[in-house]
């Protein structure tokens, strides 16, 4: 055995002196083993050669065991500190480094400890800045959720007040918010959940006049709208800047959900729905009825699709429209393609 010990010591010297590619002075020690291991099953018993290389294969194996378990571990090790250096790298941009106080470690504990998002994508997530246009129906569970996930600045733009009628679905607001803005009702629903995050309340209209400026200071906007004047301006101000648009429609028992990111691939809002529809063919929810449950459903679906563009996780509905159907509990998604001739973001577009 000490023989074989020697071999190895004087391959390794040699390779150490001579530079030689640590690949090549392994390949030579494996070699070796394998030498000595066929040696030990081929030769008899008691045979001199034998018994001077250990007398028994069972050692030479164990040792080849340890060998490649000390060289697992250190691969694993190796890629833990790669992955270490990856988030660090990740996390170390020019944003403000956000810090966590005891509270929130605990708050988002169940984040952190998912392989998908952890400490960098929370750390995303506070440095995120998301819009919602519309604290209605939509707006109300994705903004509840958003906040509740620790989205560091959220800001929510409508200029409608809290009515009687809003509240069978528009879980935000309740009954003692009746006729206060609705910007304002979130904003102290927000708060209540989360009071580590900002939120920047906006009573008005989205209008053409103000809407680059108000977008620019944003990451991800979310569109939980029900007329196509606003989705057709968030979604030409999104193309524009380049921002992803997340948009979300319902009508009785059915909506829909998808991303918009001409610039990441897929279509613009445009590309799948070139003009708005015929008055009557499109009713909002005023005029045909809504479930209650389905603009929960529905914007808490845009929300999570937010949430993977802000962390990165998994795969986004770029380019894929998923639809909801409650009334038969069916889900379908489907593929939606750009149009070279769209007005916004075709290749003959603006």
């Amino acid at each position: 055995m000490f023989l074989v010990l020697a071999l190895a010591a004087l391959i390794w010297g040699i390779g150490h002196l001579l530079h030689a590619p640590k690949m090549m002075v392994r390949l030579m020690l494996a070699l070796l083993w394998l030498a000595v291991v066929l040696l030990q099953l081929t030769l008899p018993d008691g045979h001199a050669l034998r018994e001077a290389t250990g007398g028994s294969a069972a050692l030479w194996l164990l040792l080849a065991g340890a060998a490649v378990l000390v060289w697992v571990y250190r691969m694993g090790l190796g890629k833990l500190k790669a992955r270490v250096a990856t988030e660090a790298a990740e996390a170390s941009d020019d944003k403000p480094k956000p810090t966590f106080s005891e509270t929130e470690l605990n708050r988002y504990a169940r984040h952190i400890i998912m392989r998908e998002v952890g400490g960098a994508g929370q750390k995303r997530l506070k440095n995120a800045k998301v819009l919602v246009i519309g604290a209605g129906g939509l707006g109300s569970p994705a903004l509840l959720y958003l906040a509740a996930a620790g989205v560091g600045t959220i800001g929510v733009i409508d200029d409608d007040e809290v009515d009687n009628s809003n509240l069978q679905r528009q879980v935000i607001h309740n009954d003692a918010d009746i006729g206060l803005p609705k910007v304002f009702s979130a904003e102290k629903a927000m708060k209540a959940q989360n009071p580590f995050i900002e939120v920047r309340p906006y009573q008005r209209r989205l209008e053409a006049e103000t809407a680059a400026d108000l977008f620019a200071e944003y990451d991800i906007v979310l569109d939980g709208t029900d007329n196509f004047d606003t989705r057709y301006l968030a979604n030409r101000i999104c193309v524009e800047q380049g921002k992803p648009l997340i948009s979300g429609a319902l009508s009785q028992w059915e909506g829909q959900v998808s991303v918009f990111h001409p610039q990441k691939g897929g279509p613009c809002y445009q590309c799948v729905f070139p003009e708005a529809p015929a008055a009557g063919l499109a009713p909002s929810c005023a005029e045909a009825g809504v479930i209650a449950p389905l603009p929960g459903v529905i914007g808490t679906m845009m929300a999570v699709e937010c949430m993977k563009l802000i962390t990165r996780a998994g795969s986004v509905l770029r380019g894929e429209m998923m639809i909801y159907d409650a009334l038969w509990g069916e889900t379908r998604k489907f593929t939606v393609h750009p149009r070279d001739d769209c007005p916004i973001c075709g290749k003959t577009g603006g």
